[in-house]
């Protein structure tokens, strides 16, 4: 029976580090990830103080002044830096669809403490390394923003331990294709709507993201995720109270030939006759494998019968693609 809502799995029988407790979350999340490319984490080792701090840190910084926040504006359009204001941004655009802007503003931060070598540097690296802009008055921001990274990185690897065991691969299968990744850490700020928004305009678009796989921390105000089944119908991601919404990026999909499915998703307005504030705030730690990893359909995944669908690309010209669409509205470096 095809999953037709999103499951959640609980890691400790992983995090124990039996066989068999390893083997019972792989397949768990190997039905997930073939069914509907999402699942709600539990157990998952991030201490709650963390989670807790850069929550409140964030809020505090997306309370400043607008004028405040652009200090800190994004540096150009490639580079996943700094701050975007409400409706500067249009995810389904990484589609090739057009859309009003997203009502969300956003903060985003790359790798920091970045080795002084070639790799890091040189023009193949392009802007996936280039420095974090940090706003200054909130003690602690930096220092928060920098370990909920570290611990974000921490996790991606388990998962993508996870996925290398459902997928009958060797446990540290991808360990060498993530050890020098090129994640965004982005907080999103979703603010109450009451009034009319434009036609087809949402919290954000319907969209899927790029890399290998994304870790989401909610809140529970109204309107909030939903994704898409394999019946067309948009479901809610259930909110657990300290769980987290993971779902599969375009790169996983293309590393498995399509077997596990990057599904489509958006962020949806809340009720507008709802008396109560829904401003909403998520943290989302995009994971993306090193920018040289090539992507390429992996062993197992293909056949005479069922040939490799998509051409190799390596993590950073997928990413650099769909982000530069994303923040110029499709009309891409050239004219933005």
């Amino acid at each position: 029976m095809t999953l037709q809502y999103v499951p959640i799995i609980d890691l400790a029988p992983y995090f124990a580090g039996t066989p068999e407790g390893k083997a019972q979350v792989a397949k768990a999340v190997d039905q997930a990830c073939r069914d509907i490319g999402f699942l709600v984490i539990t157990n998952h080792q991030i201490p709650t103080e963390l989670i807790e701090r850069v929550s409140r840190l964030t809020r505090q910084f997306f309370a400043l002044p607008l004028p405040e926040k652009r200090k800190v504006d994004r540096p150009s359009p490639e580079m996943v830096r700094g701050y975007s204001a409400i409706a500067e941004e249009s995810l389904s655009y990484s589609m090739e669809e057009a859309a009003p802007g997203d009502l969300k503003e956003s903060f985003s931060i790359g790798p920091s403490a970045v080795p002084d070598e070639d790799y890091y540097r040189c023009a193949a690296a392009g802007p996936h390394f280039a420095p974090n802009v940090w706003p200054t008055g909130i003690a602690g921001f930096e220092q928060a923003y920098r370990e909920y990274f570290a611990a974000m990185s921490e996790l991606s690897q388990s998962l993508m331990r996870i996925f290398a065991l459902a997928l009958e691969l060797p446990e540290t299968f991808f360990d060498d294709k993530i050890d020098r990744h090129i994640s965004m850490f982005r907080s999103l700020s979703y603010p109450d709507v009451k009034g009319a928004v434009e036609p087809g305009q949402l919290r954000a678009s319907a969209h899927t993201d790029y890399g290998s796989l994304t870790i989401v921390k909610p809140d529970n105000a109204l309107g909030g995720l939903q994704a898409r089944n394999r019946q067309g119908e948009w479901v809610d991601v259930p909110y657990v109270e300290g769980g987290f919404a993971v779902n599969i990026g375009d790169l996983m999909m293309q590393w498995t030939n399509d077997q596990w499915i990057s599904t489509l998703h958006r962020v949806v307005n809340p009720p507008q006759d709802s008396p109560a504030d829904n401003g909403r705030q998520s943290l989302v730690f995009f994971h993306q494998p090193n920018y040289d990893a090539l992507i390429e359909c992996l062993p197992g995944c293909c056949s005479a019968a069922n040939p490799p669908r998509h051409a190799p690309v390596t993590s950073g010209d997928n990413l650099l693609s769909k982000f530069v669409k994303q923040t110029t509205f499709g009309k891409g470096l050239e004219v933005a």
